[in-house]
């Protein structure tokens, strides 16, 4: 197994900060305790999730309620909620279809996984019009994976340190979260890993601005080892990392080059959060196979999707994925209706309006507060990073973890991410009035420390 550099190790839990013993003791009434108690009993723990720090009871559009009624807009959501929280649309379709066909027997088929699958081979760019679906994007990067050992005959990966691409064992074998790796005992082999195009952590020493030595290097990797099947990779990284545009273009370039495929995992950014459709149409390419989900399923249904050029459909007798809810009818009602959403009520538009409208506040902020070193994002991928000293960009995750709670308090839910970064994600159905009050709260806080 290959070791984590020390520098891309994760942060540790904020679920396991005095803060949040502060936070329940005043925050949260005896109802709420003791269903957390119920929780803590019930559950097997585990990190990022246990202990947990709140009950709610509701949702609607950005909001998440709790027990004791007080409502939060939600810039966190896991990234499934891009057209907000119970959307009338997906709501609907998923109780009609219910009514008329809850599930799919596997090897026989249903209307509305024909016409998600459809609508998808639509959508998506170049050729990549072959459709599976799977309960989940862990389990499509799963089936990523085998597929493109049985199209390319190997079975070595390159893939980037700090990455996520799901829980299970195949998929932290290519991720690079030593949270998920560590203390697991022996993982997939031939993994590989390279360093992310994170300017702030590079080990080429780019400075302020990525150079592409990264993406040089995967080139050099592929060419080393001569019989890599995949490069898998997030387009962007939800923290967010956003890559240079020629990034993915060299990688592109670089797996034609050494007969590797290009597997891009855009679970928790695909389908609009990003401004386009798909993340990689900001870059010009194309990968062989596309991982979507999370936002998929409408906010409801657990919902991913494989997308794959159709001459890598070459496992028609082996099984790829074989899941038993692959044609779920309900979750694909879902499906459609959310992509009728996105595209019906203009929400990539309102992506990359609303998201250059925050970079620039979050500029803003820049100028008046030393700790904001800075905005990134694309789209409502939003990122705030709090550093201690501006030179040295030591990581400010205190200052980060008070304003965290400090803006839970006034009603804004985010994550912070590798303990420094305010991540922002809110539904693409968020108004600019919503975003200003919202990043109104998050500079108050700023101000308060």
């Amino acid at each position: 197994m290959s070791a984590t550099p020390d520098h891309f190790k994760s942060e540790g839990d904020l679920n396991l900060s005095p803060r949040r013993t502060q936070w329940l003791a005043e925050k949260i009434n005896s109802e709420a305790k003791a269903w957390l108690d119920e929780d803590a009993k019930y559950f097997l723990h585990q990190s990022l999730s246990t202990p947990c720090l709140n009950v709610f009871k509701g949702c609607d559009g950005i909001y998440v309620e709790d027990l004791q009624g007080r409502r939060y807009m939600d810039f966190h959501g896991n990234n499934v909620h891009q057209v907000g929280f119970r959307n009338r649309r997906v709501v609907d379709a998923i109780k009609a279809q219910l009514d008329e066909l809850p599930f799919c027997t596997r090897r026989y088929t249903n209307i509305p996984a024909i016409k998600l699958a459809k609508k998808l081979a639509e959508l998506a760019p170049g050729h990549l019009n072959k459709v599976l679906f799977a309960p989940g994007g862990t389990s499509a990067i799963g089936m990523a994976l085998k597929l493109a050992r049985a199209a390319t005959g190997r079975f070595k990966t390159i893939s980037m340190w700090d990455s996520f691409h799901g829980a299970s064992l195949d998929a932290i074998s290519v991720g690079g979260e030593a949270i998920f790796r560590q203390g697991i005992g022996p993982l997939l082999p031939g993994t590989e890993h390279v360093p992310p195009p994170d300017p702030s952590q590079c080990p080429f020493k780019c400075g302020a601005q990525c150079s592409l030595q990264c993406a040089e290097y995967v080139e050099y990797v592929l060419k080393k080892e001569g019989d890599v099947a995949a490069v898998v990779a997030e387009t962007v990284r939800s923290v967010p990392f956003i890559p240079p545009p020629e990034y993915w273009k060299i990688i592109r370039a670089a797996c034609d080059k050494h007969g590797a495929l290009l597997i891009l995992d855009e679970i928790p950014h695909g389908l609009g959060r990003t401004g386009k459709m798909f993340t990689c149409e900001h870059y010009g390419i194309v990968p062989d196979m596309l991982v979507i989900g999370k936002g998929l399923g409408g906010g409801v249904f657990p919902l991913a999707a494989l997308l794959a050029r159709e001459d890598l459909n070459v496992m028609p007798d082996r099984a790829l994925g074989h899941y038993t809810h692959e044609k779920n009818p309900v979750a694909c009602a879902a499906g459609l209706a959310t992509i009728e959403c996105i595209e019906a009520d203009g929400l990539l538009e309102n992506a990359r309006a609303l998201g250059e409208h925050a970079l620039r506040r979050i500029e803003r902020m820049k100028e008046k507060y030393p700790l904001v070193a800075g905005g990134r994002g694309l789209g409502l991928l939003l990122g705030i990073e709090l550093v201690k000293d501006l030179q040295t960009r030591e990581p400010a995750s205190d200052a980060a973890e008070r304003v965290m709670y400090r803006a839970l308090e006034k009603g804004v839910s985010f994550k912070v991410s590798m303990g420094n970064i305010l991540t922002l994600t809110p539904p693409l159905t968020i108004t600019r009035e919503e975003m200003d009050r919202a990043l109104d709260i998050i500079e108050e806080c700023l101000a308060e420390l």
